[in-house]
């Protein structure tokens, strides 16, 4: 089956099973599924059914595509992404945001469990992305170009929407809660990074580092689709701390900040 079909067809099976396209998908990275619990009207689709998804297999992600309503807006939740480091392609790490493109959603919000290099961010703190950093040499538009989608060179100049930036900071104001800003630096994994990766990244102007999200932020700017990004510091990154990375701390920190990051997010949903 070409590629492209594959995605209509995905697509299709999606709109065959939830009530009315929304215009706003969302995300939810490492230990963030609780999102979900604020979802009414819910309907929940096991990534198997769906055409040409992946299996999610990372520790956290729930491996379901659920669809319900905040308030009287209509959503879509990534219960659970894929990742790199979980042996699949950059082209099938994306491939839901093209099937989320031909669906019609016009906003993503993209949320991650991210190692703070900033020494002025704690762990609980959000971070809303303003730019990324990405060395590593594969892309998810690596090959023939898809004219249908975007074109062959896309331009990242603003690739985090700045208008939903500002309505995330605005909301975040008027709920009290603190959100910082900055750069999201992705590294493949699993392993976590350096100490000495680490250094070199706070020197390249990176204030977190994590291990997904960019090739899905490169694709939806490919295809059109506006993006925000937010990411739940769950830890401090290599050489900050002296303690040793775990994923538990990642689980533990993420359920912690479960209020102010859905209610950030849902508030978000129903200004846009």
């Amino acid at each position: 089956m070409e590629y492209m079909d594959l995605v209509r067809k995905a697509a299709g099976y999606i709109t065959s099973k939830i009530e009315k396209v929304p215009d706003t998908a969302v995300v939810l990275g490492s230990g963030l599924g609780f999102f979900t619990d604020l979802l009414q009207e819910r309907c929940e689709i096991p990534y198997q059914e769906i055409p040409g998804f992946p299996v999610s297999t990372a520790p956290g992600h729930a491996g379901k595509l659920i669809y319900g309503k905040i308030g009287e807006k209509d959503v879509i939740c990534m219960s659970g992404r894929f990742h790199f480091y979980e042996g699949y392609s950059m082209n099938e790490v994306s491939f839901y945001v093209r099937a989320f493109k031909v669906l019609g959603i016009k906003n993503l919000i993209i949320t991650n469990a991210a190692g703070g290099i900033n020494r002025c961010f704690t762990p609980g703190d959000l971070m809303i992305i303003t730019d990324h950093i990405k060395f590593f040499d594969d892309s998810p538009l690596r090959g023939e170009n898809i004219s249908e989608l975007g074109p062959r060179f896309n331009d990242m100049s603003e690739a985090y929407d700045k208008g939903l930036i500002e309505k995330a900071k605005s909301v975040a104001a008027n709920q009290g809660t603190d959100v910082k800003e900055g750069v999201y630096a992705f590294m493949p994994g699993p392993s976590y990074e350096t100490p000495a990766e680490i250094r070199a990244l706070g020197i390249l102007g990176a204030d977190a580092v994590g291990m997904s999200s960019v090739p899905e932020v490169i694709t939806a700017s490919h295809s059109g689709l506006k993006v925000l990004g937010i990411s739940c510091i769950t830890n401090q990154a290599a050489g900050i701390s002296k303690e040793k990375l775990t994923e538990e701390e990642v689980f533990e920190t993420a359920e912690k900040v479960g209020e102010k990051f859905s209610a950030l997010i849902a508030e978000v949903i129903t200004e846009i």
